[in-house]
């Protein structure tokens, strides 16, 4: 069953669950390259530009969700012709209607706030690390950091950070790992531009939330493990004209690390 549907239920200081579902390729419906609206249908499970839905039954558990989303950023983190591509289209997704897990309902208008994104290759890289982070502030306003790391052959390695901030897009190239532990799931980098702003990032993904997941390898060959956390912490800090700006979140961010590099 080499097309899945995938939904993890991240409890608050428990255990997270996923249920994955397999169906045959002839389960799926693909809008065309180019063609709008954007739609991907896979058994009962739908995504499109600004929707998805979806209902699995598996074992002992029942999962459902109808969900609209809308965001005022979007960006693309890699577009590599003979890799694949990154993209989150709703970077700072505000999200709202309902999910059903058992005997648990959340409903409301909205309901959270995090990102929704695409990835496409034909092979799963070696090692990657990657991370999102959504920031409320006062305002009512957000700042999002998103980054990405993967190996490229020839011994390259792909290093892109984004920030969406007060409005504005800055994207860093010159990303620089303090820090990356894959044993205890906590990644620090900093970065910086040419005008002066330095940015520098702590996500903390330890505590119960940590959750490792069988991929399938994309020619159907086995599996290999990757780590994640949905509710991680993170800090970022932002100096730009001597001034200093922090942002934390306790639960906003998502870490997801696999092989090592």
């Amino acid at each position: 069953m080499p097309a899945q549907v995938w939904a993890t239920w991240f409890p608050r200081n428990g255990k997270p669950e996923t249920l994955i579902q397999g169906f045959s390729l002839k389960d799926i419906d693909l809008s065309a390259r180019g063609q709008k609206p954007f739609h991907f249908r896979i058994g009962n499970s739908l995504i499109q530009e600004d929707s998805c839905c979806g209902d699995l039954v598996i074992a002992d558990h029942r999962i459902s969700w109808d969900l609209r989303y809308h965001s005022k950023f979007r960006c693309t983190l890699s577009n590599k012709g003979w890799i694949g591509f990154s993209r989150s289209p709703h970077s700072d997704a505000a999200f709202s209607g309902r999910i059903t897990f058992d005997d648990h309902v959340f409903e409301d208008d909205p309901l959270g706030f995090g990102v929704q994104g695409h990835n496409c290759g034909y092979r799963h890289r070696g090692f990657w690390r990657w991370v999102h982070a959504y920031f409320s502030r006062p305002d009512g306003n957000a700042s999002t950091l998103e980054a990405l790391v993967y190996d490229m052959p020839f011994g390259l390695v792909f290093r892109k950070a984004v920030l969406w901030h007060d409005g504005e897009q800055h994207v860093f190239r010159n990303l620089k790992e303090i820090m990356k532990n894959d044993d205890s799931f906590q990644w620090r980098f900093q970065c910086s531009l040419r005008d002066g702003l330095e940015l520098e990032a702590f996500f903390d993904g330890t505590g119960p939330s940590i959750h490792r997941l069988p991929y399938l390898k994309t020619d159907c060959s086995g599996s290999f493990e990757v780590t994640n956390n949905s509710l991680t912490k993170a800090v970022v800090r932002l100096k730009e004209a001597n001034e200093v700006h922090e942002f934390s979140t306790d639960t906003g961010a998502v870490l997801e690390m696999a092989g090592r590099g």
